[in-house]
C-alpha cells in the first residue's frame, strides 16, 4: 500500500471513530423509548453523514460501533448485536445509493449532490422502516424465541413501520443531509476528504 492511501486510510478511520462517537452523543440527545420500544434519538443521522461522507462500509461500521456501545452503556445490552446489523445496514445503503450509484464525491453541481444526499438518507432511513422490525421478527422467532416480542414485530412490519421510527427516519433524514451539505465544501477545501477530480471544481464546492 502507497503512502498516500495510507493517509487515506488512517484519515477514513478517524473520521469514522468521530461518527462513531458522534452516533453515541446523538442517542443521548433524545433517549426516549416510544411504546413499541423504539427508541426516538438522533444518532442514525450520524450514520448517514458517515456514509456519505466516507462511503458505506466506514459509515455503517461507525454507525455500528456507537450505537452498539450506546445500547450497552444505557442498560440495553440485549438489543446491541440487533443494532450492530441495522446500523450497518443503514450505512451500507446509504453508501451504495450516494457513492455507487450517485457518485457524489465526483465533480458535481450542488444541486445534484443535495438532491443525492436526500435521496441517499431517504433510502437508507426508509428501507431501516422494514428491515428494523423484520429483523426482529425473524430475531425473536428463530434466535431469541420471544412470542410476544415476535408478535409486536410483526405488527409493526404489517403496518411497515411505527410513528416512532417514521419520526427518526425524517427528523435523522434532515440532520444529515444538512450537515453534508454544510460539511462537504469544507472537507475537500481541507484535503480532509481527497480531492474533487478536476473540471467544475469550483461549482461543485460553491
Amino acid at each position: 500500500m502507497s503512502n498516500r492511501k495510507q493517509q487515506e486510510t488512517i484519515k477514513k478511520l478517524a473520521f469514522a471513530g468521530l461518527m462513531a462517537a458522534l452516533c453515541y452523543v446523538g442517542y443521548a440527545v433524545f433517549p426516549a423509548i416510544s411504546a413499541s420500544g423504539t427508541k426516538v434519538h438522533v444518532g442514525n443521522a450520524f450514520v448517514v453523514l458517515g456514509a456519505l461522507l466516507l462511503g458505506g462500509p466506514y459509515g455503517g461500521l461507525a454507525g455500528a460501533i456507537g450505537l452498539s456501545l450506546a445500547d450497552i452503556l444505557g442498560g440495553y445490552a440485549q438489543s446491541a448485536p440487533r443494532t450492530f446489523i441495522t446500523k450497518l445496514v443503514i450505512g451500507l445503503v446509504a453508501g451504495l445509493v450516494a457513492h455507487k450509484i450517485a457518485k457524489i464525491s465526483a465533480d458535481h453541481k450542488k444541486f445534484y449532490i443535495v438532491k443525492w444526499a436526500i435521496i441517499s438518507a431517504v433510502a437508507s432511513l426508509g428501507f431501516n422502516c422494514v428491515f428494523e422490525p423484520a429483523l426482529k421478527y425473524v430475531w425473536f422467532t428463530l434466535l431469541t424465541p420471544n412470542p410476544d416480542k415476535a408478535a409486536s414485530a410483526i405488527k409493526a412490519l404489517l403496518a411497515v413501520t411505527t410513528y416512532a421510527t417514521l419520526i427518526n427516519a425524517v427528523i435523522n433524514s434532515v440532520i444529515a443531509v444538512i450537515a453534508y451539505v454544510a460539511l462537504r465544501p469544507v472537507l475537500f477545501k481541507t484535503g480532509l476528504l481527497g480531492e474533487i477530480p478536476s473540471g467544475r471544481r469550483e461549482k461543485a464546492l460553491s
